[in-house]
C-alpha cells in the first residue's frame, strides 16, 4: 500500500490527511484518514519538519504499516549532498528506517542534491521534485511519471491537497 500525506494549517489547528492507494498508477484511493491536531509550533524557516512531523506521526497511529508499504510526503526527504534532510528524512528516522519514504515537492530547493530528480508530467514545463530514502530514487522517478493523471500533479495527490484544505 502507498500512503500519501499532506497537512494544511489553519489559525489554531492542522488538518492532516492521508490517502491510501494500492499502486503507483491507481486512479482511486482505497481509504482516507483525516485528523485535526492542535498547532504546537509556529512555522520556522528551515525547520518545516518541526511543525508537520508530529501531525503525520499522530495520524500514522491509525494505520498499520507493513514492511512493503511506502509513505509519500509533500516535500523533501533529502535536501543536499551534505546529508541535510527534510520532512521525509525526519519521518524516515522517526519510523526507525523501517518504511521507505518518498518526497514529492512542487517547489525547487536550490542546494545541489544528487538524490533529487525532476519529474515532468503531462505537458507541464514545470517539474515535480522527487527524493527518497529506503528506495532507489531513479525507480521512484519512473513511478511518479506513471502516476494517474495527465497534469503536472497526479490525480490522487491533487485530491489529497484538496482534502487537506477542506
Amino acid at each position: 500500500m502507498i500512503y500519501a500525506f499532506d497537512t494544511y494549517y489553519y489559525e489554531d489547528y492542522a488538518n492532516t490527511v492521508c490517502i491510501a492507494f494500492e499502486d503507483w498508477t491507481s486512479e482511486k484511493e482505497v481509504e482516507i484518514f483525516i485528523e485535526h491536531t492542535s498547532v504546537n509550533s509556529a512555522y520556522e524557516s528551515g525547520a518545516f519538519y518541526k511543525r508537520e512531523l508530529p501531525c503525520i506521526v499522530s495520524l500514522l497511529k491509525k494505520i498499520t504499516l507493513r514492511p512493503e508499504d511506502i509513505i509519500i510526503v509533500d516535500g523533501y526527504v533529502t535536501l543536499d549532498n551534505d546529508g541535510k534532510i527534510g520532512l521525509g528524512g525526519h519521518l524516515y528516522e522517526a519510523l526507525n528506517e523501517n518504511c521507505p519514504i518518498v518526497g514529492i515537492a512542487k517547489n525547487e530547493f536550490t542546494t545541489p542534491d544528487s538524490q533529487r530528480r525532476s519529474v515532468f508530467r503531462g505537458e507541464s514545463k514545470t517539474p515535480l521534485f522527487v527524493t527518497a530514502k529506503g528506495m532507489n530514487v531513479d525507480e521512484i522517478q519512473l513511478k511518479v511519471e506513471k502516476m494517474h493523471g495527465t497534469y503536472r500533479i497526479p490525480t490522487l495527490l491533487k485530491k489529497l491537497d484538496q482534502l487537506s484544505r477542506a
